[in-house]
């Protein structure tokens, strides 16, 4: 890894990778700046709310944390990871405050809204770093319109778990105003398994193995994936479809409503979703926007493998290939080089940002359809600390 200067534009003066398995090596990775402040946030007990069936719900207030970052920054790119039930990201010191108001506004107004407690956190990095841990970073090409942040060195991990125990929480500030979550959406289908099954999985080294090892198991899993159709990609080339009021359509009515009454947000957005659902099951286009070409860079974009401190993926996979992934990774657990959880549902999700329909810069996560990531790492067998 190297060291750069301190600097606002420091993530968007860094390489973009298209190799994701080269990711796996650390040497790709490039520490944060030592003024950074590391930001995380998760759901309270969002097993429970997905046992209960509240799986979009989950997705949509996790990814809400990125739509409100994004416009609080005006659109400034800056390095996040999306984990399901919550998003962790990273931000320089000259937007710390910023960042700590716009997720206390956020904590505030999903508990309002839904009765949700979102847990939210922020650490400077040397603190991170005073524990011999790193935050590093690089950014991985997915298409030629997006990219999307993977992380190293274990210090997100280290973050997200002090959150858990209650030590780095931000306090609630005056202003209550509900954030911008303008461009956060979630009217797609969901996707049924075409291989037979969509497979969440969650893998994180233990820090006393070696680097190298971890590595090359990744690569397996990789090589493994890359067998399957379309490498394992959820989200079919003609798109999951999108029914004409899409079901959990008033969680974004009232997760994105604002200050505006809820009546009128439930009005123009059911006649939006109306139409936008019927140019795309009618393959129609409208000005600039053409659905044909929307559904090929949503599937580019889409977000559906990434190293969070480790390997995450959301693969529509064979039960072949599941067994196979999981005799690998049992075998590494019993040597005590890794942890990991798996997750079986028959579908996966898509929640999306779209700043703009007509720009080819929208990002899609997708996530298992019955719990995916959060069921997973749930699952994830303990290994001695």
């Amino acid at each position: 890894m190297t060291q750069t200067a301190t600097s606002e534009v420091f993530y968007q003066s860094l390489p973009q990778q298209p190799d994701f398995v080269g990711l796996a090596s650390p040497e790709n990775y490039t520490p944060l700046p030592d003024d950074w402040l590391i930001c995380c946030s998760d759901i309270v007990d969002s097993t429970g709310l997905i046992a209960a069936g509240k799986y979009k719900t989950v997705n949509m207030i996790g990814a809400s944390v990125i739509a409100a970052m994004q416009n609080a920054l005006d659109g400034a790119g800056f390095p996040y990871v999306f984990g399901g039930d919550g998003t962790s990201f990273a931000v320089p010191s000259q937007q710390a405050d910023l960042a700590r108001i716009t997720l206390a506004r956020l904590r505030h107004w999903v508990q309002q809204e839904f009765g949700i407690t979102l847990r939210v956190a922020a650490v400077p990095l040397t603190e991170i770093r005073a524990q011999g841990l790193d935050v590093a970073v690089a950014r991985f090409a997915v298409s030629a319109n997006a990219d999307y942040a993977m992380f190293a060195g274990g210090g997100i991990s280290w973050a997200e778990a002090q959150m858990k125990q209650g030590r780095i929480a931000i306090a609630d500030c005056a202003e209550e105003t509900p954030p911008d979550l303008t461009g956060l959406s979630c009217r797609w289908n969901t996707i049924p398994a075409r291989n037979g099954l969509i497979l969440s999985l969650v893998i994180q080294s233990d820090p006393a193995t070696n680097p190298a090892r971890f590595t090359a198991l990744c690569a397996r899993i990789l090589a493994l994936a890359d067998g399957l159709d379309r490498r394992g990609h959820p989200v079919p080339l003609e798109g999951p479809g999108i029914a004409p009021l899409p079901d959990g359509l008033d969680i974004e009515i009232r997760l994105t409503r604002g200050t505006a009454p809820l009546f009128w947000k439930r009005a123009y957005t059911w006649a939006s979703a109306g139409f936008a659902s019927w140019l795309f099951r009618h393959n129609r286009t409208m000005g600039q926007f053409d659905t044909a070409h929307y559904m090929q860079v949503m599937g580019a974009n889409s977000d559906y493998r990434k190293f969070d401190d480790g390997l995450k993926m959301t693969l529509d996979c064979t039960p072949e290939i599941r067994d196979r992934i999981a005799t690998i990774l049992q075998e590494a657990e019993a040597k005590g080089e890794v942890r990991f959880g798996l997750h079986e549902q028959d579908a996966a999700r898509l929640t999306c940002i779209v700043p703009s329909a007509s720009r080819d810069d929208h990002v899609h996560f997708v996530d298992g359809a019955a719990g995916g990531y959060t069921r997973a790492a749930s699952e994830m067998a303990k290994m001695p600390t």
